[in-house]
Formats: structure tokens, sequence, C-alpha cells
């Protein structure tokens, strides 16, 4: 059986593609890949991407048979968690406020990794936490 060891991709759905592309790409510094007009904006991010999604265009069939992307979305708040270090955090913590992002939460597991959460503009839970909190080296 294959062994599975990265994630290539991870999604969230914004209604909102200019705000998700300001917050990710301007305030969290992501590089923007691609952007196709208000149905997806992709960022890379280390040798993973974030793709935003439109939710009420990306349930609807492709419109280019040669790239035929099943429909998919969703519904309600998501999640993602940015991988960072013990000083990334530090300076996410007093920058993300001074960029107007309010912090959500910010306290220690009980195997004492940080984790620090907010919301980006479309109300999806984004945390940034020590990779340590799974068991991960930094």
């Amino acid at each position: 059986m294959t062994r599975l060891t990265r994630i290539l991709e991870t999604a969230v759905y914004a209604s909102d593609l200019d705000a998700a592309e300001a917050f990710y790409g301007g305030v969290l510094g992501l590089e923007k890949v691609t952007r196709v007009g208000d149905r997806h904006v992709f960022f890379r991010c280390g040798e993973g991407m974030l793709l935003i999604f439109n939710p009420a265009l990306t349930v609807e069939p492709p419109s280019n048979p040669d790239m035929p992307v099943p429909p998919h979305g969703a519904t309600g708040l998501g999640h993602m968690c940015f991988g960072a270090s013990a000083a990334e955090l530090d300076e996410l913590a007093e920058r993300l406020p001074r960029e107007g992002v309010a912090i959500e939460a910010d306290f220690r597991w009980p195997n004492g990794a940080r984790s620090v959460y907010v919301r980006d503009p479309a109300g999806n839970s984004i945390e940034f936490a020590e990779p340590r909190l799974w068991g991960f080296e930094e």
C-alpha cells in the first residue's frame, strides 16, 4: 500500500476573493500563483498549495472539457493550520493585530506546543502552530 507523506493542497472557501487575496497575499505574504476571475485564487506555501475557491462557482460543472475537475465545495466555516516556529509565532502575534487582524486565541497545548488562531475575511478559522503539536520537528 502506498504511504502518503504530505498534503499537496489545502482548500478554504471565500465568496470575496479580493478580500481573501489581500489577506493571504498581503497580510500573510504568500506567493500568488494564479487567479481566475471570481472563481479561485491559488497561493504557494512552501512545498504545498493553498487553494481559495468561491463556493458559489466551484459547485458548477467545469466549462473546460480538457480539465474535468469535478464540482466541489463546502458550506460553513473551514479551518486550516500553518506550521510556524516559536519565533514566527511571536512575530505573528505582534504583527497581525497591527494589520487589523484580531487574535482569537493564543495558548499552549498539553504537550507545550503553541497555537495562535485568527479569522480570515471569510470567517474561516486560521491557525498558526508549532509543528511539534503533531510530533513533527521544526
